[in-house]
C-alpha cells in the first residue's frame, strides 16, 4: 500500500511520469458461492486467527464468512431482525489477529422513521459457531454502510452512515446524521454516539483513509446528494469540510453514490484522487483531481472515465498492476434495465493519468452489488472479491497478471 500524503489540502490532485506501458491485466475467476440471496455487502479480514484473510458477505437473511482457502462457509447471525441485514465491517481492533464484527440490518430506505439496526458481534471459542448479537438501543434509521475508524491512540469507532435523515422524504427534509460510536472497554456496555456530519440530504457511500501526520487516525471522505466531503476528529472533536460541491459545477451534477480515494505518485510522493459513481445507482464512472492551477478550488477537475454504466453500484482503487500508482475497478449491476448486460470493469491510467484503457474483468456473470480488493493468497497482488445480486453469487478473481 502506498503511503499516505501529508495535507488534506492536496486532497485530489494528481500525477507523475510515464514509465512503461502497462501490463495487460489477467484474472482467474472462482466462485464461491451462487445461492446467495441478495450479497448486500462484502469484507475481507481474518476471522479465525490463520494468518489468511477470509471473505465475509452480509446477505438478506445471513452474515457468512467463507474460510481461506476452502472457502467452507460459515454463518456468524441470522434474522437478527424482521426486514434485510443490509451491511457489515470487519477489522482487528485489539491486535491479536482476529478480527471484530459489526454488522446492519432492518434494511428499509421506504421506512426514514423507524427502520435501521446496529449489532456488535462477539465471537465464541469456535470461531466457526454463531455470535452472539449485541444490539444498540439507538440508531439513525435506514442504516446502510458501516466502517470501523482508528480514533485517538488505540480507540477505534464505528462510523454508520444511512441513506436518508429522519424523516427525510425523496432527499428533501432533515440531513443524514453520520454517527461514529465509540467503542467502550465492554463492548456489551453503552457505545456512545458521537455526530460525525449532518451537511447531506442523501449518502450512499464512504471511503476511510489515514495520513501521515495524523498520528494513526483516520479521515472520512462521504458521498452524497450534494458531492463529497471530508470528516476528520481532532481532540475529541469532529470537523468536516466540502471537496466536492456539485451545485458549482454547469450543469449541476446530481451527486455521488460511491466514492473512493485512490493514490497517484508525483515527484516521488504519493498524491490523492478520487473516483466516484455519479449519481447514486448511475451510469457514469467520474475521476477527480485538483487543479494543479487552483489548489484550494471547491471545484476540482472532473473528468468522465465512462458514462455506460447500468446501476453503477461498486467501486474501488488499488494498484493491481504493480505499478506503483493506483487503478480503479468499477462494477455495475443493471437492476432497472434487466436486458442490459452487469459485470465489473478495470480502468487503468498511464503514469499522468490523462490516458486512460478498460479492460473487462467480468463480463455478464456478476451483477456487482458490492466488491472490495485484498491479497488473498499472499502472492503480492490484489485480487478482487465481488458480490451479484441477480446473478446470486459470490466471486473471487484471482490476479494473475504478468510482472
Amino acid at each position: 500500500m502506498l503511503p499516505r500524503t501529508s495535507s488534506l489540502a492536496l486532497l485530489f490532485l494528481a500525477v507523475p511520469v510515464f514509465a512503461a506501458d502497462p501490463p495487460e491485466p489477467k484474472f482467474r475467476a472462482v466462485t464461491i458461492d451462487d445461492k446467495i440471496q441478495i450479497g448486500y455487502g462484502v469484507a475481507v479480514a481474518d476471522v479465525d486467527g490463520d494468518g489468511k484473510p477470509d471473505v465475509l458477505l452480509a446477505d438478506k437473511k445471513q452474515f457468512v464468512w467463507y474460510r481461506n482457502p476452502t472457502w467452507e462457509k460459515f454463518v456468524l447471525a441470522e434474522n437478527l431482525t424482521e426486514k434485510d441485514h443490509v451491511c457489515l465491517a470487519a477489522q482487528d481492533l485489539d491486535g491479536d489477529g482476529k478480527c471484530e464484527i459489526a454488522v446492519g440490518a432492518e434494511w428499509n430506505p421506504g421506512d426514514t422513521e423507524k427502520s435501521g439496526a446496529v449489532f456488535y458481534l462477539i465471537a465464541p471459542a469456535d470461531r466457526t459457531k454463531q455470535w452472539e448479537p449485541v444490539k444498540f438501543p439507538s440508531v439513525e434509521p435506514t442504516t446502510h454502510r458501516m466502517k470501523w475508524l482508528k480514533l485517538d491512540g488505540e480507540q477505534w469507532g464505528l462510523v454508520v452512515v444511512p441513506l436518508h435523515g429522519r424523516g427525510n422524504k425523496n432527499g428533501e427534509g432533515a440531513p443524514v446524521k453520520v454517527l461514529c460510536y465509540v467503542k467502550p472497554a465492554d463492548p456489551r456496555a453503552e457505545w456512545k454516539a458521537e455526530v460525525v456530519d449532518e451537511s447531506m440530504h442523501m449518502t450512499h457511500n464512504f471511503d476511510r483513509f489515514s495520513l501521515p501526520d495524523s498520528a494513526g487516525r483516520d479521515t472520512l471522505l462521504i458521498g452524497g446528494k450534494e458531492g463529497v466531503c471530508l470528516a476528520s476528529r481532532e481532540d475529541g472533536q469532529w470537523k468536516t469540510r466540502r471537496t466536492v460541491q456539485h451545485a458549482a459545477y454547469a450543469p449541476a451534477l446530481p451527486g455521488v453514490g460511491e466514492i473512493r480515494l485512490g493514490w497517484s505518485m508525483q515527484g516521488g510522493a504519493p498524491k490523492p484522487f478520487g473516483v466516484a459513481v455519479e449519481p447514486m445507482h448511475g451510469n457514469t464512472l467520474a475521476f477527480y483531481r485538483q487543479d494543479d492551477a487552483t489548489p484550494d478550488s471547491q471545484t476540482p477537475r472532473r473528468t468522465v472515465l465512462d458514462a455506460t454504466l447500468e446501476d453503477g453500484h461498486a467501486l474501488a482503487c488499488g494498484d493491481l498492476l504493480g505499478l506503483g500508482y493506483d487503478q480503479v475497478v468499477v462494477g455495475w449491476r443493471a437492476m432497472q434495465k434487466k436486458e442490459a448486460k452487469v459485470g465489473i470493469k478495470l480502468f487503468v491510467p498511464d503514469a499522468r493519468y490523462g490516458q486512460w484503457r478498460q479492460h473487462l474483468v467480468d463480463d455478464n456473470e456478476m451483477a456487482c452489488e458490492d466488491l472490495v480488493l485484498a491479497d488473498l493468497n499472499a502472492d503480492g497482488k490484489l485480487d478482487i472479491v465481488a458480490s451479484g445480486r441477480a446473478t446470486k453469487n459470490v466471486k473471487l478473481y484471482f490476479n494473475e497478471t504478468a510482472r
